[in-house]
This record gives C-alpha cells, sequence and structure tokens, in this order.
C-alpha cells in the first residue's frame, strides 16, 4: 500500500527520488504517464496496477475510451530506478506537469501522483471539514 507525502528536488537531469518505501511497492519496472484526474500531475503505478488500468479503459464503449486512450498511452513510459533510486522523467512529462526544480510525491494507495510542489500547494486546501463532508458522503 502507498501512502504518506514526500518533498524532493528535479535535478538539471529531469531525476527525483522516490523513498525506499514507495520503491518496494513500484517494483522494478513500473509505468509514469499524466494524471487522469483532470490535474496536471503525473501518474506512476506498479506494472500490475497498469495493466488493471489498462483493462478497466478496454471495457469502456469506443466512443468514451478512445480519447482517454490517446491521453494515456500517448504519454506513458515504462522507467526504472537509477542506482540512487531516481526515476527520470520523460521531457513531455515535466513539462506536462510544470515540474521544473520541486516535487512532492503522495501515495495514493495504489499508485502514486507526482505534483510540482507549485502546483501542490495551489491544490492542497483541504481542511477536517471538507475531509469529513467527503467521508461522509462515501459512508466512511
Amino acid at each position: 500500500m502507498l501512502y504518506g507525502g514526500y518533498d524532493h528536488t528535479i535535478d538539471k537531469k529531469g531525476r527525483v527520488f522516490v523513498p525506499a518505501k514507495f520503491r518496494d511497492d513500484l517494483g522494478e519496472n513500473f509505468i509514469i504517464c499524466r494524471g487522469i484526474s483532470g490535474k496536471r500531475c503525473l501518474c506512476i503505478y506498479p506494472f500490475s496496477e497498469w495493466e488493471a488500468l489498462v483493462e478497466k479503459i478496454a471495457e469502456l464503449p469506443a466512443s468514451q475510451a478512445s480519447g482517454l486512450k490517446r491521453f494515456i498511452f500517448d504519454g506513458a513510459f515504462n522507467v526504472e530506478f537509477d542506482a540512487q533510486g531516481r526515476v527520470v522523467i520523460p521531457p513531455v512529462l515535466r513539462e506536462y506537469a510544470q515540474l521544473n526544480s520541486a516535487a512532492h510525491l503522495i501515495g495514493m494507495n495504489n499508485y502514486i501522483e507526482l505534483w510540482s510542489s507549485e502546483l501542490w500547494l495551489e491544490e492542497d486546501k483541504f481542511t477536517p471539514e471538507s475531509v469529513f463532508l467527503d467521508a461522509d458522503k462515501f459512508g466512511l
């Protein structure tokens, strides 16, 4: 299970350190792609979770799935860690997510979101009240 939030820098070669806690769950090969939440973040999926997502997309009617497939698959890359536990973020994804020098990684149970720290500060407007209202809505 992936959880927790971590701040790290992105070096000039586009590499970001991924905490050991996350690396263990991701495995050796994993996928990084544009996020599908309507936000300018990236998602990092263990390969098994990526396959499950691809299967779910395949079940959608073609009229609904074609645009989503183009968006996801055009910006998806199979990546791995270097010896220091870093991953190279492809330039097209760095540009999409506005990743320059600082990043915030968030474990989202079965995948990781990778945010520009600047965009994360804009997004992270949760209050205890708003979180509990959502929890109540879902019967949690």
